[in-house]
């Protein structure tokens, strides 16, 4: 007879991101204990007072911990296993996103002739060399866990499946090359590794977020809009449901996916 655990743990990359909070919260909501990890500790105890008070009677554990270098993530996984912690669930959601900010403006978003290979390096390092790094680590635990089924979420975008529409920006500004490559690698990653470890009862999914509104400029997000069916940009919570979905039994038949969730900006 399988062993049922009412203690079973999730861990995510980039916490402290856009989106960390709501990932949180959605697997906090399924009933798991997490361990959230980025390089921003200060922003990290700041969630993690913020799910206390609303979550008091679960655990969660914050690490600063660089997801492009092995030895910080195994610091990680060695207290996991001091602690005989039983990993089930890995959200792969670290990574460097150019974003149209109030003023219209945007980091590295020069034009494709003149990318810094610098930028190229730091971009492919935290979001796909990342998620194989952290795979690979937690991957190893989840495995030996023979009485739960381990799940690895990575969290692509609607640029996995489509190109950047270059005309949205203004003044010389472009969506960078490197965010289209890594999401792009991402599925890649997530079909080798659902084949992989199949027989080792690890699935693994990916979850293509659409753009996500965050008081952009107006005059950006006026022409997003028209690009999007459903008119809107997505709410920062909007892709709570998808993740529990993903990340519990409720997707047992499910693996080697990428599920896009848009607005149907992709189907045009």
């Amino acid at each position: 007879m399988k062993k049922v655990h009412n203690n079973l743990y999730a861990l995510i990359t980039g916490a402290a991101g856009l989106l960390g909070a709501s990932h949180s919260q959605a697997l906090l909501d399924s009933n798991y204990n997490i361990i959230l990890t980025d390089l921003n500790l200060k922003k990290l105890k700041i969630l993690q007072s913020i799910l206390l008070k609303k979550y008091p009677l679960k655990k969660i554990y914050i690490f600063k911990m660089d997801v492009c270098k092995e030895f910080s993530i195994k610091k990680v996984k060695n207290f996991i296993v001091k602690k005989k912690i039983i990993l089930k669930v890995l959200v792969n959601n670290a990574a460097i996103d150019s974003k149209v900010s109030r003023n219209n403006k945007m980091s590295n978003s020069g034009k494709f002739e003149n990318i810094n290979i610098i930028d190229w390096d730091k971009h492919l390092n935290v979001g796909l060399k990342g998620a194989m790094l952290c795979s690979k680590v937690f991957g190893e635990i989840m495995i030996k866990n023979l009485d739960v089924n381990g799940i690895i979420l990575n969290i692509a975008s609607d640029l996995s499946v489509i190109a950047p529409k270059h005309d949205l920006y203004e003044n010389g500004i472009f969506k960078p090359v490197m965010y289209s490559v890594t999401k792009h690698g991402l599925i890649g990653l997530t079909k080798y590794i659902a084949t992989y470890w199949h027989k080792k009862k690890l699935r693994c999914n990916s979850l293509s977020p659409g753009p996500v509104f965050n008081f952009q400029h107006k005059k950006f997000v006026r022409k997003l809009c028209k690009e999007i069916p459903l008119g809107r940009m997505a709410s920062l919570t909007e892709y709570n449901e998808a993740v529990k979905f993903l990340c519990t039994d409720a997707s047992s038949y499910m693996t080697g996916q990428n599920i896009v969730i848009d607005g149907g900006r992709s189907v045009w």
